[in-house]
């Protein structure tokens, strides 16, 4: 059998956010320090690293929490290695989405929590295409959230009453643009949230993030497009995607099937 090989992969969307991919046999890390939060979930095998005195190890499924100037290192659990992603998110970014709270703090390194996995798989569903600025401020959002959640500190912040009318005024420029540059700070100005306060908003209204809102109007445009007889170029172009490969694939994610193979239905239809 061909063993899979080792590789690193990572990109910096916004200034405190980083996203990795790896894969790694054997050793993987030496003990080292990073002065965020390194947040992750194992995708396949079993990561094994130690951490604030103890050997931990993450198997398929689970995720990992490891807090700013902890020392760690790095190394597969089994032969076939392991494969994961991380998030390295600036402490202070934490903070502000907690409205000034202190850093949470998440005893339990390793666990199975399907709500982090989901956050988590959400940032690097379009990796290693470029992360959205609104999609940044939505992950910081819940992550932040998930920390409180999980940690120590009690009490936890009260549960706070979304603004429900500022979330429709984001929605209503959402659908009334395809700029997919369209920025948390013009959000702001148009709500009077900040942009963790509008991402949680939102959310509690219309069940998805601002940007994947956005993304997903993008999409039903170049349906519309396609539709009345554009070509895939002519669509992808005329909903705001960047380029055909970026458009088939949240086409793809968002409808289950190919730009190409939509056509063909309509045609046949």
């Amino acid at each position: 059998m061909i063993e899979a090989p080792d590789f690193l992969k990572q990109d910096e969307p916004a200034p405190g956010f980083r996203r990795l991919a790896a894969r790694f046999h054997g050793h993987a890390y030496d003990p080292h320090r990073h002065e965020c939060y390194a947040v992750g979930v194992t995708l396949a095998g079993v990561q094994a690293f130690h951490y604030r005195g103890a050997e931990r190890a993450s198997s398929t499924g689970q995720t990992m929490v490891l807090h700013p100037d902890e020392a760690h290192d790095g190394h597969a659990g089994i032969e076939d290695g392991f494969t994961y992603h991380m998030l390295y998110v600036d402490p202070a970014l934490i903070c502000a989405a907690l409205d000034g709270a202190p850093p949470p703090f998440v005893r339990e390194a390793v666990a199975r929590d399907d709500e982090f996995a989901a956050i988590i798989a959400e940032a690097f569903e379009d990796f290693p295409n470029p992360l959205a600025s609104m999609a940044v401020d939505a992950t910081i959002a819940r992550l932040a959230d998930n920390l409180d959640r999980r940690s120590d500190r009690r009490p936890q912040r009260p549960r706070a009453r979304h603004p429900l009318a500022a979330a429709e005024r984001a929605r209503q420029l959402l659908e009334e643009t395809t700029d997919p540059a369209i920025s948390s700070a013009e959000l702001e100005q148009v709500t009077g949230l900040n942009r963790y306060a509008l991402a949680r908003a939102f959310r509690a209204a219309f069940g998805s993030s601002p940007h994947r809102y956005l993304v997903a109007r993008r999409v039903a445009r170049a349906q519309r497009l396609l539709a009345a007889g554009a070509g895939l170029a002519e669509a992808a172009a005329g909903a705001g995607f960047a380029d055909q490969s970026h458009f088939t694939r949240h086409f793809k994610a968002h409808l289950g099937l190919t730009p190409g193979r939509y056509i063909t239905l309509q045609r046949a239809a």
